[in-house]
């Protein structure tokens, strides 16, 4: 690897984490003006849009219709958007961006769980330890509200990871060797059919308020093409200039932190100081799981962040 190939690496693993910091506060920022089913269905529909162009270009669409690949990217695309998206966006209507942050760390905890039983992989103490502190970290931050019930909103949103790394689990096991590209279109494309067909069943009802409909589609559009599809492409032009867990590290346990200042920025939130310390206390969690030594395993892993990105299998370096 060149200089340069490592500098530019390093600035796409920058604006990756720049990006993945906006998605609390986007979501919150559109839910409060739409229904949440609807701008899941939005977003992915513009970043389906996207990538429909992409893959066009580059010849790949007939990976959509190949017997063995076609379904299992129908699964990766229902779980890791359709599912992940209504889960994530009706999560934000009802939660604060900080909380939606917070509850997003979870996914290392899902990650050891799934791969301990799919993957075979035998988790390391440091992994042990890093997963305590992101528990941790997330109760003592949603745990700040004292007599206040927890907002309802924590529940899906603390399950949104599970959904990514389900799909995960499908790229892993079953689609090894397909394109990047594809596996992200996959993501949008039929992520963006699911949520279409369930907003159409559910009655089409928008719920956007009265003079916003302009606005609240701009923001989806910038939702879904920036936020969602120009954030995964970041990532994978990161993880093919830098080592795998080099990018992790730097981008994983940067997203709560950043976020922070995207949601002051966007919602005027502020964390108290329960949430501040929780959230540091996730960060450093999930620094310490991303850093760790690979864990033993018979098949090659994913990374542990998709924010809400998908993650193709990718070779180790040695």
């Amino acid at each position: 690897m060149t200089r340069a190939e490592e500098r530019a690496g390093l600035v796409f693993a920058a604006l990756c984490a720049v990006v993945g910091a906006f998605v609390p506060a986007v979501a919150k920022l559109t839910t409060d003006r739409a229904d949440p089913l609807f701008v899941a269905a939005a977003t992915a529909a513009f970043a389906g849009a996207a990538a429909l162009a992409v893959l066009a270009a580059r010849g790949e669409l007939g990976f959509f219709v190949h017997p063995r690949v076609g379904p299992r990217l129908l699964a990766v695309g229902a779980l890791g958007t359709g599912a992940a998206f209504w889960l994530l966006f009706l999560g934000a209507r009802h939660a604060s961006a900080i909380e939606t942050t917070l509850c997003l760390q979870i996914e290392p905890v899902y990650s050891l769980a799934l791969a301990g039983m799919a993957l075979g992989e035998r988790p390391t103490a440091r992994r042990l330890v890093a997963v305590a502190l992101v528990l941790g970290g997330i109760v003592l931050a949603l745990g700040a509200r004292g007599t206040v019930a927890p907002s309802p909103g924590i529940w899906p949103l603390l399950a949104t990871p599970l959904c990514w790394q389900l799909s995960h689990l499908i790229v892993v096991r079953q689609l090894g060797g397909v394109p990047p590209s594809v596996l992200t279109g996959a993501r949008y494309i039929h992520g963006g059919l699911v949520l279409g067909i369930a907003w159409l069943l559910a009655g089409a009802a928008t719920g956007i308020a009265a003079g916003a409909s302009s606005s609240v589609l701009t923001t989806l559009g910038l939702q879904g093409v920036v936020v969602a599809y120009v954030g995964t492409m970041l990532w994978y032009a990161a993880i093919t200039r830098l080592d795998l867990a080099r990018t992790t590290a730097i981008v994983v346990p940067s997203i709560p932190l950043l976020s922070l200042v995207a949601t002051f920025v966007l919602l005027g939130e502020r964390p108290t100081g329960a949430q501040l310390a929780g959230m540091l206390v996730t960060a450093g969690g999930v620094a310490g799981f991303v850093t760790a030594p690979h864990a033993i395993s018979t098949r090659p892993r994913i990374p542990v962040w998709s924010a809400p990105l998908a993650a193709p299998r990718t070779r180790r370096r040695s």
